[in-house]
């Protein structure tokens, strides 16, 4: 029955990040260079109204691939971020000596901050051996509070 708690509060953390993320993602936009108004197409000249649009096409193509580069770069660091959080969580909730739902895993790059309340220091210790062990944590900020 444990066994079966811990996979279904697993399977939770997994759906909650999941449904972050989603949110996070950029939704489409139009571009400030697709709302200006094109500027007026003389009849004589060496530009033509192709050369143009292939010209406005290319500004506008470098403008999405920019803004694309660099939403794919947060949403890497946010899986990063809640990946580190869903392991971290995972090891709790598989630990027996603690309590996992009592405490708060936040991951800023790759510092961790735990909340929450432990019942012992035992408990304290394991909670943050756990995260400090855990692959990509390089700080861990303590915050928890021990409550017999």
């Amino acid at each position: 029955m444990r066994h079966l708690i811990r996979a279904l509060l697993v399977l939770t953390l997994v759906v909650v990040v999941a449904i972050v993320l989603y949110r996070m993602w950029p939704k489409p936009t139009v571009s400030d260079a697709a709302r200006t108004t094109p500027e007026p197409v003389a009849t004589s000249g060496t530009a033509t109204t192709a050369e143009k649009a292939r010209e406005r096409g290319a500004e506008i193509g470098a403008a999405i691939g920019e803004k694309a580069v660099v939403a794919g770069e947060k949403v890497k660091e946010t899986l990063g971020e809640a990946e580190l959080t869903a392991k971290i969580k995972a090891k709790m909730a598989l630990d027996d000596s603690v309590k996992a739902r009592a405490i708060d895993v936040t991951t800023n790059g790759s510092t961790v901050t735990l909340t929450g309340t432990v019942s012992s220091q035992a408990e304290h210790d394991r909670a943050v051996a756990l995260a400090r062990e855990t692959k990509g944590v390089t700080r861990v900020v303590d915050s928890l509070r021990i409550t017999p």
